[in-house]
This record gives structure tokens, sequence and C-alpha cells, in this order.
């Protein structure tokens, strides 16, 4: 076969601008690994709780290892929808991430909301969590937990009980306990822990249900009488109450878990490096300290583990809010 000048020419221009782009490609500076600017963790209640705590924690301990910084967003708002909505819209880049509170996992079985916390988001670890505490007031006229079942039984409807709001965690523990127990208690809900706990003080209520973080205080001067709590362990701080297990009710377990979560589609390699980052930063003892004394129990796990945290739980609320017929518009 006879090759023309002109194929030739084609095949040297070909294989001219092949080794120009080889050469160019060679020289170019290599894109830089993530992070290559600050990441932003929206926590999705006020300052001051476990939320925004643990938020603020792990970006202080995270920014010097990561090297870049890690600054925090307060979003609350409509029981911390609007932090979560927040974070479901972001860029799946790694560069917004969203410390969650249990209420993102009851929120979609109370009302309307804007995400699926299943299919939005990638788990990254669980944190822990603070047990709910049910705390009988001085008009209650009841100690134990026997002797708020038997009160409740004899007069239905005579007990009622303060929470921080409707679709709380404590609001829904207090729930699953009466579903449990086939109790009559009427729930009053407040704008937060210190309206829920100034109510039952003042005897406006005879019981609260709430988040241990808060009432120590008060309890500890006698003032409020910690009757059960709602976590798989005894609390540190109240080594004679007993668990909701240990006071005989079964299936009624529950606390107000915190865990980190990233948007959905966030590269793999991402999400394992601030996994493997978080679970070191939560197993250091001071950090354990810390949030212990800010009533949060540290019980760091990773990825799958708070996968299936998260879709036993959302079932569990789901169970609760219709039983219960708790609906928040």
């Amino acid at each position: 076969m006879k090759t023309t000048m002109t194929t030739v020419t084609r095949r040297l221009a070909v294989a001219a601008i092949g080794c120009s782009a080889l050469a160019a490609a060679m020289t170019m500076p290599a894109k830089a690994d993530w992070p290559e600017k600050s990441i932003t963790i929206i926590a999705h209640f006020a300052p001051g709780g476990s939320n925004d705590l643990l938020a603020r924690l792990i970006a202080t301990e995270l920014s010097p290892i990561i090297g870049q910084g890690v600054v925090v967003e307060n979003r609350p708002g409509a029981n911390g929808n609007i932090g979560v909505t927040t974070v479901s819209e972001a860029a799946p880049d790694g560069y917004t991430l969203l410390v969650a509170s249990g209420s993102a996992l009851v929120n979609p079985s109370i009302g309307p909301v804007s995400y699926d916390l299943m299919k939005d988001f990638e788990p990254i670890a669980y944190l822990g969590a603070s047990p709910n505490v049910v705390l009988a007031g001085p008009t209650s006229g009841v100690k134990t937990l026997d002797e708020l079942v038997a009160k409740a039984k004899a007069e239905p409807g005579s007990l009622n009980y303060a929470s921080p709001g409707i679709g709380s965690t404590p609001h829904l523990a207090m729930e699953l306990l009466k579903l449990r127990l086939g109790l009559d208690v009427a729930h009053i809900p407040y704008t937060g822990l210190g309206p829920a706990l100034t109510a039952v003080l003042g005897g406006e209520t005879e019981l609260s249900s709430t988040t241990v973080a808060g009432v120590m205080e008060n309890i500890r001067t006698g003032r409020l009488t910690p009757i059960v709590q709602t976590g798989k362990q005894r609390w540190p701080e109240l080594p004679d109450v007993p668990t909701i297990e240990e006071a005989g009710v079964e299936n009624a377990a529950s606390e107000t878990s915190q865990m980190l979560l990233a948007p959905a589609g966030t590269p793999p390699e991402i999400l394992q490096r601030l996994a493997e980052e978080v679970l070191k930063i939560m197993q250091k003892q001071e950090v354990k300290d810390r949030m212990l004394a800010a009533g949060f129990a540290v019980n760091a796990e990773g990825p799958e583990e708070l996968r299936k945290r998260m879709a036993d739980e959302i079932q569990t609320w789901k169970e609760v809010a219709e039983k219960a017929g708790i609906r928040r518009e």
C-alpha cells in the first residue's frame, strides 16, 4: 500500500499533538487532595446543648489534623428541620457536614419534612447519646415508677407531664413508656428544657420528661425526684436510678442520640477519612470526660453501625408517633 506525503504529515501532526498534551499534563500541578478549603459543620440546634458542643468539639479537634479551618454554623428552628434541610441540599463534596440529634430521626414521623434521612445523607459516625429521665415534681405524690403506674392506673388522666416540646426525644420517650405500660398521662409541651423544668418545679405539671443534661442540680437539691432513666446503662451521676429495662419495662429504652452525617453522594474516600479521624477524636479520654460533664456519654461507632441505628430508630419513632397519634403540622 502506497503512503502519500499527506498521510505522513497527518501522522506526524497527531503525534506532535499527543506529545504536547502529555508534556502539558506532566507540567501541570497535581490536583490537591481534600480538603482544599475550610469545612463547615452545621449544628441544627442553638448554642449550648450537646448538639452544639459536639459540633464545636469536633471542629476544634479536626482542624489541625486535616490542616484546614473547620467552622461551626448553628441553624436552629422547626425542631432541627432547618439545619437538616440545609445540609441535605448542600454539595456532596465533603465541605458541609451535619451533627444531627435524634430529633432528625423523629421528625419524619410527626410531620412533613423535605428530606429523607436514609437517602439524602451518608453516615459518618455515631457519636453517643444522652438518656432521657422521668422526673417527679413536688406535687406529684410519687417517688418511684411503681407508684407512678399505680396512681395513673387508679386515676387515669390525673397526672400530666412537661416536655421540651412536641417531637422532642424526651416527649417521644415518655410516650413510648406510656404505650408499653398502658398509661393515661397527659402531655403538656413547652418551648424548651428551661420552661419544662419551671413547670414541674412550680407545680404546673406533676412530672417532666427531659434529657439528663441540665437537670442534675435540681436532682441534687431534692427539688425533683428522678423516677427512671431511659438509657441502657445506669448514668454515672444517677447510680441509684434504674434504667427503663431494670424497672421492668421491655422495648422502651431510648436516648437522645447524636451523629455525624454528610450529604448523599459525598466521595467514599472523604467519608472514610472523616470516619477514621472522628472516631479517633471521640476515643480521647479528655473528650469523653468533657462531654460526660455536659450530660453526654460518648459511644463512637462507624458508618455501618450508624446506618443500622438510624434505620432502627426511625422505625421505633414511627411506631410511637402512629400509636400515640403525635402529629405536628
